[in-house]
């Protein structure tokens, strides 16, 4: 079985663009390693356009948490996709 790892690498290097639901598994994937399962909870990503991951939360509180740490989420989620994805974190 190819790792996720793996199969980003070569999308990248065939130039291919990634989807949504890769954007969106990486952002859960940095969310749950910042946050843990609890924080997990809190926030879902809504749709992603020019770079921007729109992200919906379940409270005002676990907002500000997120943009509080948001550079540090951009940072994680485009080391983890290999490139500069996402420049921004928007929350509703």
């Amino acid at each position: 079985m190819k790792s996720l790892k793996n199969l980003l690498q070569r999308r990248k290097s065939l130039k291919i663009n990634l989807s949504n639901k890769d954007i969106f598994y990486m952002f859960n994937s940095v969310i749950k390693e910042e946050f843990g399962s609890i924080g997990f909870g809190k926030f879902q990503p809504d749709f992603y356009k020019n770079k921007t991951i729109f992200i919906k939360s379940t409270s005002s509180v676990w907002a500000n948490e997120l943009f509080l740490n948001k550079r540090k989420i951009i940072r994680k989620i485009n080391n983890k996709l290999g490139r500069e994805n996402i420049k921004y974190i928007k929350i509703n």
